[in-house]
């Protein structure tokens, strides 16, 4: 489930949306600790979907309490690290599934490994997650089980999407496994020399800390079917299906070479999960098998990126991305 509804519109941002769980911005979270108690139980191993009991008459704290319910031993996770996770979530009182990354999405490939949160822990809304429970992971180690626990309104915020039928006093529990964590800097990119494109692909100059210029090819028919080339060889490991995939990238529409979006239009490198269906198709085929240290520019068709879903504004466009990998997590 995708909670939020009014972060940016990522480039590469999957075509199924949801139902959301709030409908604008929600509070930052302050990155203090909390002294409350959860109230929820919590059955199972880290890994695997876990059980959440609400015992009857229990009230939600009323600020967001943590529990570190199995600790892992990897690496501590600070804030500003991605991460990817698994979660479950539901409403205290109904029970109510408010989303799990155990459940596999409708349509998905029964072969495709499952669909996590993926994203940076900052006091932002992140991806599925809140940020008052994504800033919850901060300080936690990789491999741990965490429950999250608080008001709709101490967690989410105000602008609850009432199609859930959620009141603001409403308690809120949250069990999150952290699988992964990776440090890498916001203005990291591709480097090395950068070949030239083949014939009837658009020329990418990426110079600084600024979005790249793509140039299409004047006169030049948009394709019908995926085109790619690896414009800078890295030598970092192999991009794999499931992989949370941290990049820099830009894209513009072939119709009119204008951009519509940059991730350092949005403070740089940003994390996606690639090979689950969280992203456009054009993106799962074209990155997944990739290295980390890779440019790619990746030419999608409509049928591939967004045709389908006149709301993105993009359904009619071929799509002209540069992708740098510049890690995994």
């Amino acid at each position: 489930m995708n909670l939020t509804k009014n972060t940016r519109r990522a480039a590469a941002a999957a075509l199924a949306v949801p139902v959301l769980l709030f409908t604008a911005a929600c509070g930052s979270d302050d990155g203090k600790g909390s002294s409350a108690a959860t109230v929820a139980e919590v059955e199972g191993k880290a890994g695997e979907q876990p059980k959440i009991t609400v015992p009857k008459d229990a009230k939600a704290p009323g600020e967001r309490a943590t529990k570190t319910l199995i600790e892992g031993k990897g690496a501590t996770v600070d804030k500003g690290d991605f991460v990817r996770l698994d979660y479950a979530a539901q409403a205290m009182k109904t029970g109510q599934n408010l989303g799990s990354s155990w459940m596999k999405q409708p349509g998905a490939d029964a072969k495709a490994p499952r669909t996590q949160v993926v994203g940076e822990v900052s006091d932002q809304a992140q991806s599925q997650l809140p940020p008052k429970v994504m800033g919850a992971v901060a300080g936690q180690k990789v491999g741990s089980r965490v429950q999250i626990e608080g008001t709709a309104k101490e967690l989410v915020g105000e602008n609850l999407n009432p199609q859930l039928g959620l009141k603001p006093e409403d308690g809120l529990v949250w069990v999150v496994d952290i699988a992964a964590a990776k440090k890498v800097d916001k203005k990291a990119k591709a480097e090395g020399e950068q070949a030239k494109p083949e014939e009837g692909m658009p020329e990418v100059k990426a110079e600084g800390d600024k979005a790249a210029t793509i140039t299409v090819p004047k006169g030049e028919k948009a394709p019908t079917e995926l085109k790619e080339q690896v414009l800078v060889k890295g030598k970092g490991p192999k991009v794999k299906a499931g992989d949370g995939l941290i990049a820099q990238y830009t894209g513009v529409k072939w119709e009119d070479g204008k951009k519509f979006d940059s991730s350092w239009d949005h403070g740089g490198a940003t994390a996606f999960q690639i090979g689950t269906g969280s992203v456009v198709k054009g993106w799962d085929q074209a990155l997944v098998g990739k290295n980390v240290g890779d440019r790619v520019e990746i030419v999608i068709p409509p049928k591939l990126g967004y045709g389908g879903n006149p709301q993105s504004g993009l359904d009619k466009n071929t799509l002209v991305f540069s992708v740098d990998i510049v890690g995994t997590v």
